[in-house]
């Protein structure tokens, strides 16, 4: 049974830091290229950021050099390191695990997480 769980969302000041994970079971973790979304109130889903199996990262221009993902295949979890955090960050935060390479696509979402930058 496939299971992706977000946690370690929370209410957090501007210009704090939290850290979110992502636990993934019921498939070939190591293989998935793994990313982090955000969906804020009245507003589309945006793409964070994305890390290869081969460990490769991107990021949304709104958080380089402020947010960090990163995998650790023996445990089958993705982070998503955030500091700097401000206001606009507020959104829910999901995880997607994508196959690089099956047709017909294969991929699995997390329920998501909410971080919320209130002073």
């Amino acid at each position: 049974q496939v299971q992706v769980v977000e946690s370690g969302g929370g209410l957090v000041q501007p210009g704090g830091s939290l850290r979110v994970s992502c636990a993934a079971s019921g498939f070939s973790f190591n293989i998935y290229t793994m990313k982090w979304y955000r969906q804020a109130p009245g507003k589309q889903r945006e793409l964070v950021a994305i890390i290869t199996r081969e460990g490769n990262t991107n990021y949304a221009d709104s958080v380089k050099g402020r947010f960090a993902i990163s995998r650790d295949n023996t445990k089958n979890t993705v982070y998503l390191q955030m500091t700097s955090l401000q206001p606009e960050d507020t959104a829910v935060y999901l995880c997607n695990a994508l196959h690089p390479w099956a047709v017909p696509i294969r991929t699995y979402w997390g329920q998501g997480t909410q971080v919320t930058v209130s002073s």
